[in-house]
């Protein structure tokens, strides 16, 4: 017997490819059907979130750019806008009024003391959020506003759209 080794002639070295090529795909189908076994969870953010005591909002306007939402504050009442153009979801940016009117929101009375525009495609919105310009094709929503019972902390309800006139008051 020859210590020598003999070449790999043609069919056994496609034995060998074929072989390896299966052991591949039966390694990938196995991952596959493991992975159909853990189910798809969406991690989406809270609806609810505490935005801070009402004693954080000085009366006017606010910005919270991590909810993307307008909170306006008239004494001791509340209302939130959202923030996000309803054509492409660009965030809107405020500004203020040279002359603030006062207007019916929904057979409510409203100070508007800015108008929101869109950077990205020039929609422009009143400062109830009803669109008056460029392509968005809806108003601003309008968000519940409501204060956390253990700590009295302004809460917003991100999922729960409610209609112009809703107003939170302050005890």
């Amino acid at each position: 017997m020859s210590d020598e080794k003999q070449p790999t002639d043609r069919r056994d070295f496609l034995l060998k490819l074929g072989a390896g090529a299966g052991v591949a795909a039966i390694t990938v189908q196995a991952g596959a059907s493991l992975r159909s076994l853990v189910p798809n969870v969406s991690y989406d953010a809270p609806t609810t979130v505490k935005l801070g005591p009402p004693n954080d909002f000085p009366d006017g306007l606010k910005f919270l750019p991590d909810e993307r939402v307008l909170v306006f504050r008239e004494g001791n009442t509340f209302h939130a806008i959202s923030a996000v153009c309803t054509h492409l979801g660009c965030t809107v940016r405020a500004e203020a009024l040279p002359n603030p009117q006062t207007t019916e929101a929904a057979g409510a009375p409203l100070r508007l003391t800015h108008r929101f525009l869109c950077p990205c495609h020039g929609s422009e919105y009143k400062g109830d959020g009803t669109n008056v310009a460029g392509p968005a094709p809806k108003p601003l929503a309008w968000f519940r506003l409501s204060f956390a019972a253990d700590d009295g902390q302004l809460v917003i309800d991100l999922a729960d759209e409610v209609d112009r006139d809703f107003r939170l008051t302050l005890g």
